[in-house]
């Protein structure tokens, strides 16, 4: 039976209806999973960005935190050195007052005189030569003379050797050392520097480790003593 045309277009209509839908299902399937997609490529992205930032930011904390320790370490260092050198002023300015002390001892001369008596006769046993030579301060040549008097015997009569002794009245000492006398062998090759300072300087060289004990206390890092 032939379809009329009224038949046909309805056919036609309905075919365009069906086809219309499943275009429109596709597309909408197209748009859902391209939604998804798009969806999946962006926390993709998001999550790589953030991992970048985070690690950014964690290689950043990581050059604070060692910038800090440095500087830390630079700040300790310093005030640690200033310390050293506050000490190291204060025993000098001891030591310098202590050689201010000096020149009492020499005002006592019953003092004085005992004392180069056994600074000479030290430097006898020191050197152990046939002949020295003594140099003195001008003003303390009278002393230096009755105490090499005093000192001869004793020497010899310890070491059973002979000695001639010297004194040079030509070159002194600076007047402006606190007291004592240097000696020397024939040849002027070795000397004995027994003036006070010296004996002083000797005395706080030996004695560094208990003066600063006594100063600042003992040190908590040292593991073992001389």
């Amino acid at each position: 039976m032939a379809l009329s045309d009224a038949d046909v277009q309805k056919q036609i209509k309905h075919m365009m209806a069906f086809i219309e839908q499943e275009a429109n299902e596709k597309a909408e399937e197209i748009d859902a999973k391209a939604e998804e997609e798009f969806n999946i490529e962006k926390g993709r992205l998001v999550q790589t960005q953030r991992l970048k930032i985070m690690e950014y930011y964690e290689k950043k904390e990581k050059q604070i935190e060692q910038q800090k320790k440095i500087q830390m370490s630079n700040l300790m260092n310093q005030a640690r050195l200033k310390v050293l050198k506050a000490r190291d002023d204060l025993i000098s300015d001891l030591l310098s007052e202590a050689k201010q002390r000096l020149i009492r001892v020499v005002k006592d001369a019953g003092r004085y005189q005992a004392l180069l008596d056994g600074l000479i006769l030290q430097g006898f046993y020191q050197l152990l030569e046939l002949k020295v030579m003594i140099r003195c301060r001008k003003q303390d040549l009278p002393l230096v003379k009755t105490a090499v008097q005093k000192s001869i015997p004793i020497y010899r009569g310890a070491t059973k050797k002979s000695l001639e002794v010297g004194i040079d009245e030509e070159t002194f000492l600076s007047h402006e050392i606190a007291g004592g006398i240097e000696m020397y062998n024939a040849d002027g090759k070795i000397k004995v520097s027994n003036t006070l300072e010296s004996r002083l300087d000797l005395i706080a060289q030996q004695m560094m480790p208990e003066i600063r004990v006594a100063l600042f206390g003992a040190n908590p890092n040292r593991k073992f003593l001389d």
